[in-house]
């Protein structure tokens, strides 16, 4: 055995690192996927299947929910794209195991908020005032 352990490390521990911002109390994680599109090849005389050939890889965009705090970082960095200052970022998503030691991390590069929203205000609730916002980015891999 090599020492690694075989049950599934729990989806609630994790930090977000992204290149000069504080993400502080990320609450959710949202969009670690990727997708390879595939083409259809069909072949004469072949009735039993088709061949399925790879084209584009796709990476959707990840979406960051926390609470809103006194850090505003992440508005801020949203609001200069808004005013046309694309300033794109690197960063990671690292999830950890219970005693808080890093276990996967989830690197993406060239990243840039496409997407904010904000709390749902009512009067008669007491729960936290969320945001969320949401990045474009070139290309997720394990670091």
């Amino acid at each position: 055995m090599t020492g690694k352990k075989p049950y599934p490390y729990p989806s609630f521990r994790f930090r977000i690192e992204i290149g000069g911002i504080t993400v502080a109390q990320v609450s959710d994680v949202t969009g670690l996927q990727i997708e390879t599109e595939t083409e259809p090849l069909e072949e004469g005389g072949n009735n039993d299947f088709i061949y399925q050939l790879p084209k584009r890889t796709k990476y959707q965009n990840i979406t960051l929910k926390r609470g809103i705090t006194d850090l505003d970082e992440m508005w801020n960095w949203y609001q200069s794209v808004v005013i046309g200052k694309f300033i794109r970022k690197n960063g990671s998503i690292v999830l950890m195991d219970a005693a808080g030691e890093d276990k996967w991390c989830w690197n993406f590069h060239g990243a840039f908020p496409v997407k904010w929203t904000g709390p749902d205000l009512k009067s008669d609730g007491n729960t936290v005032a969320f945001e969320s916002i949401e990045l474009a980015h070139h290309g997720i891999w394990k670091g």
